[in-house]
């Protein structure tokens, strides 16, 4: 095809608005003005939302249920939890493999909100099973079996449709948006922050009715209403089909699981490491072949493209390991501090009590408050002095929310301490049962800036996990950002059960006890308080020293 040629092929491609790489529903050329952006999102969001209201209908309180229905200690409640957020979230790493070698999004979309409904359904099952039965030895009550088996069944299968949905649909949000245009470039950006704005909504509304239902009303009920929500998003998805762009590179064509093709270039790097840089740097002749220069020796027997996927992935790994500390405090707030404000006052007249699960509504309104002004005020600013599109860069986003998320941990460690005091100074240390005479408002501080941060560190990981790495591994790009928190509560599961033996033992009263008033959460608090600062330095220089790329 000759130059002239090719520039009449581009401008009538154009003219068209057919969007490269991408076709619609059909199988045809996506049309830029009757397929994606705003239009397909809309659907995707409110998808999402409904699926966030279904997901924190269980997650929110789940160590209420726990340390009530199923009589479980504090800490080992704080350990399932933990470990079941983090399957949830480090499943996404499997899904997005999925999705990504073979299936499709929009597929693994539909079959993971499938065994998801299925799991809200035996879930809600199970809750209408009586908790208590009488041990034939000892004539002791204790759960049910029966009980406790469909309830852990139904959990692990919540967290597999989980694990799919939620990174499958936030990359097909993303698809929606073609880079190529600068308009539609521009509102990527702009819908990574809506999005998760009204994500937020769905959270905050499910904690505002699914936690008061649970404990007041009955679990049965609360557990049925996000199933419902999750058929609702079901629902919302398909409507949207329509109008959805599906990218040619990953929806409708097989490709090698981006795990082995990245394996096989270590493989080939280590078998072929006898060769000298010179003699395979002409393989790879891209602007990043500069970086990881021993894995240009696997452009021998691999493909270079397949060598550029290695080193996009690779150069996102001291960024991931930094961000785990992040993912520990994260885990957090539906675990330690709901049990601390549980035992403190939550009324709110003499007969209403707030639930302690629904303090996290306190996170949500702030996301809900701060976004516009992220999006609306600091970034105009931003740009002004950066002449960024974005106002900073996505590493700077990320850093800021890493650092906010000290001195909440510091103020929860400092409110902690005035609740042990107070418990102390009203006798009330061997009463775990007593309502401890502080406000419950105390803990609102802690929980403001932590969705503060959330809101810098969340949104910003996912953009950049989203944005580096290249368009066929987009899946698992964001699985990775996913993946951030999966490990962060595996981590906190770990650190709860080894300072849980060592501080218990020798008669010592264990910092995680069932009675918080003998407890020591505030030095917890302060340990990762530690570990956030030394996390937050080796995260600036990382980044650094971190080249962005252009996926494309």
């Amino acid at each position: 095809m000759s130059i002239s040629e090719a520039a009449d092929e581009a401008g009538t491609t154009l003219l068209n608005g057919i969007v490269d790489s991408s076709v619609d529903f059909r199988g045809k050329p996506s049309v830029r003005f009757t397929s994606g952006g705003w239009r397909s999102s809309g659907y995707i969001i409110g998808a999402e939302v409904a699926e966030k209201f279904a997901y924190l209908g269980i997650a929110s309180n789940l160590i209420t249920y726990f340390t009530g229905p199923l009589e479980m200690s504090t800490a080992s409640a704080a350990s399932n939890v933990n470990l079941w957020l983090g399957t949830a979230a480090f499943l996404p790493l499997i899904w997005g493999s999925i999705a990504d070698s073979f299936l499709g999004r929009y597929r693994t979309i539909l079959l993971t909100s499938s065994l998801y409904i299925l799991g809200l359904g035996l879930l809600t099952f199970s809750a209408t099973i009586p908790s208590l039965r009488k041990d034939q030895e000892t004539l002791v009550s204790c759960v049910s079996n029966l009980k406790v088996t469909i309830f852990f069944s139904a959990l692990y299968l919540i967290a597999i449709g989980e694990g799919g949905f939620k990174v499958c649909i936030r990359a097909f949000g993303a698809d929606q948006f073609d880079e190529q245009d600068p308009k539609e470039s521009k509102a990527k950006s702009v819908y990574f922050n809506w999005s998760y704005f009204a994500r937020s909504a769905g959270i905050l509304t499910t904690r505002l009715i699914s936690n008061y239902v649970q404990e007041n009303l009955s679990w049965a009920l609360g557990f049925g209403i996000p199933c419902l929500s999750m058929m609702l998003s079901l629902f919302l998805f398909l409507l949207g089909t329509h109008t959805y762009r599906f990218s040619t590179g990953g929806e409708g064509r097989k490709h090698t699981n981006p795990f082995v093709r990245i394996g096989r270039v270590f493989v080939a790097a280590a078998k072929n490491r006898q060769q000298t840089s010179s003699e395979t740097y002409l393989l790879v002749p891209t602007e990043s072949s500069k970086t990881f220069r021993f894995l240009d020796r696997a452009a021998i027997s691999c493909d270079s493209r397949e060598v550029e996927e290695a080193k996009a992935v690779l150069s996102l790994v001291p960024i991931w390991m930094c961000c785990l500390v992040f993912g520990i405090v994260y885990a957090q707030s539906p675990t330690f501090f709901t049990k601390q404000g549980s035992t403190m006052d939550r009324s709110i007249s003499s007969t209403l009590l707030v639930p302690a699960a629904t303090l996290q509504c306190f996170i949500n309104l702030s996301i809900l408050a701060f976004i516009p002004i992220y999006d609306r005020l600091f970034v105009p600013m931003a740009r002004s002095i950066t002449h960024r599109p974005a106002g900073i860069t996505t590493l700077q986003r990320i850093s800021t929310g890493i650092f906010l998320s000290i001195p909440s941990l510091v103020i929860a460690a400092l409110v902690e301490m005035k609740r042990l005091k107070t418990a102390r100074d009203h006798g009330l240390v061997d009463s775990p049962e007593a309502t401890v005479p502080m406000s419950v408002c105390w803990l609102i501080p802690q929980y403001v800036l932590y969705g503060v941060s959330d809101v810098f560190t969340m949104v910003g990981l996912q953009e950049f996990f989203y944005g580096q790495v290249p368009v066929e591994l987009r899946s698992l790009g964001l699985s990775l950002y996913l993946s951030v928190v999966g490990i962060g509560n595996f981590l906190s599961s770990f650190m709860v059960a080894v300072i849980e033996k060592a501080t218990s033992q020798s008669g010592q009263v264990s910092w995680f006890a069932n009675n918080l008033n003998q407890a020591h959460l505030d030095y917890f608090y302060w340990l990762l308080a530690c570990l956030s600062s030394v996390a937050f330095v080796s995260f600036v220089y990382f980044a650094k020293s971190y080249v962005y790329k252009n996926p494309k």
